[in-house]
């Protein structure tokens, strides 16, 4: 086992509540117990793992675990390792995957527009993924297009599963203005804004134009043409003479949530 994946001997499964009483009870030096609640991995040489369970600590969010890519072993491996600290998150996971992760962990639960997996999680995380959605929160997701509502759904349901007082508002793009109308209120209310569109990825400066708060721009990979693949939208949300925002990678819902949650976290 290599230096970077050694731990300590019957520490890796301690909760951090008992490594804090050991140092309590003078069992362990102060300098010990930090170098195990903030660098701890676990390792698992069989499906290739090298889990991060205390990445909360250090950063702020817990390690998420991509489906993508990964074999059936080293998925369950994953999730059942994360899961000895706590609550898990699974993002880009395709419905055999979440038929498998769904046999495995009975308690977990599967939200396919969002190709998400979750098992634990706020309290309040399942009330707020069911439909119809909440259109107001210190962050809100905004999409351009109903076809853009998976990526927006990853952000929201990430956020949602973090605890994080987000929205989700759908279909009001600059096809038709008019539509965020109702939604100016809770829009200039937000805190941070998560634009979500694809075509030619206008919305994110619109937004910025109209409220306070900074926008996280999420270009998608829905459009005709030139603008398959999501290219078009980017280029669009790189060159906006609009200030405060920030682009993100295509498709990255996640991204963009783990973004806002970190910009909450540091109040």
């Amino acid at each position: 086992m290599s230096k970077a994946c050694r731990i300590q001997k019957g520490m890796s499964n301690i909760p951090l509540l008992q490594i804090l009483e050991q140092v309590a009870a003078g069992g362990l030096k102060p300098e010990a117990a930090l170098g195990l609640m903030g660098t701890q991995t676990v390792c698992d040489a069989l499906h290739g793992l090298t889990l991060d369970p205390q990445r909360a600590l250090r950063t702020g969010l817990a390690e998420v675990v991509l489906a993508q890519g990964k074999s059936d072993n080293a998925l369950v491996a994953a999730v059942e390792g994360l899961a000895r600290h706590g609550a898990v998150l699974v993002s880009r996971v395709s419905p055999a995957q979440a038929a498998l992760l769904e046999e495995r962990f009975s308690e977990g639960r599967f939200w396919p527009e969002a190709r998400i997996f979750s098992l634990g999680g706020s309290a309040d995380f399942a009330r707020a993924m069911q439909a119809p959605w909440q259109t107001a929160g210190e962050i809100l997701v905004v999409t351009a297009g109903a076809a853009d509502i998976s990526v927006a759904l990853e952000a929201y349901c990430s956020l949602a599963f973090w605890g994080k007082p987000c929205g989700l508002i759908t279909d009001v793009g600059v096809a038709g203005l008019h539509r965020l109308t109702p939604h100016v209120e809770a829009l200039r209310k937000a805190r941070i804004i998560i634009a979500v569109a694809g075509m030619e990825g206008a919305l994110p400066g619109v937004l910025a134009g109209l409220v306070f708060c900074p926008v996280l721009a999420v270009p998608t990979s829905v459009g005709y043409g030139v603008g398959t693949g999501g290219f078009a939208a980017l280029s669009t949300m790189l060159s906006t003479c609009v200030p405060g925002v920030a682009t993100l990678n295509i498709d990255n819902g996640f991204g963009a949530a783990a973004f806002a949650a970190k910009l909450l976290n540091r109040d």
